[in-house]
């Protein structure tokens, strides 16, 4: 029996991006791209309309950018994964995506093998950005964007519910390190920190390892 083909939803204000992408997913049999968008109130009704897997987003976009638009997708459909696509690979837009729930960001000169991967990748319930990624770029903007109201000094409560392990395998994650990386550090083995880190997000009540990493820097856990 076959799995089901992923089901994806194009955004990007440049119809030749657009038609660059479609024409590289259209050669996978596991993926249909199911509609379009050029900005971000269409990608908005169009996920409300054809229930996509995935979303690959464009940031900046005329009227609703990308930043709102993947905030209202998230909330109103948390199945549906969105991937940001940016031409910087330090953008503070993208960064703000990942805030409002995207599950990791691909240059848009990204190679047809790359934006496959992240497809899969997101589907599958995992993130698209290394470690080190994520920790680059919450050095050079965490300081910079908004952070939660209260001080990050009083912590999050969520943070509370996590073992002292698992405490210490989201400083690690949030460090920048990889659960190979990890493993060796602590002495155990990959798979045990692979468990550790599904504990760690179901209790954040977070969807990937980003998103957790954003926690525990709002948190104050860690700091840039």
């Amino acid at each position: 029996m076959t799995s089901p083909r992923l089901r994806v939803l194009l955004v990007d204000d440049q119809a030749l991006v657009r038609m660059g992408f479609s024409l590289v997913l259209g050669g996978e049999d596991d993926l249909d791209v199911v509609g379009e968008a050029g900005d971000g109130a269409t990608a908005v009704a169009q996920v409300r309309a054809l229930r996509p897997d995935v979303v690959l987003m464009d940031v900046r976009m005329p009227g609703m950018n990308g930043i709102e638009a993947t905030r209202l997708i998230v909330a109103e459909h948390p199945d549906t994964r969105v991937v940001v696509l940016t031409t910087f690979d330090l953008d503070e837009y993208a960064f703000g995506a990942l805030r409002a729930g995207a599950s990791g960001f691909l240059l848009k000169d990204a190679r047809p093998a790359e934006l496959v991967d992240a497809i899969r990748t997101v589907a599958a319930g995992d993130a698209v950005m290394s470690p080190r990624v994520t920790r680059r770029m919450l050095e050079m903007f965490a300081d910079r964007l908004p952070r939660a109201d209260a001080p990050a000094t009083t912590g999050d409560p969520r943070l509370a519910a996590l073992s002292p392990r698992e405490t210490e395998v989201l400083k690690a994650v949030a460090t920048g390190h990889s659960n190979a990386e990890i493993a060796a550090d602590l002495f155990v083995a990959e798979a045990t920190v692979k468990t550790h880190v599904g504990r760690i997000l179901a209790k954040l009540g977070v969807r990937d390892r980003v998103q957790a990493v954003i926690v525990a820097y709002e948190a104050g856990l860690v700091e840039p």
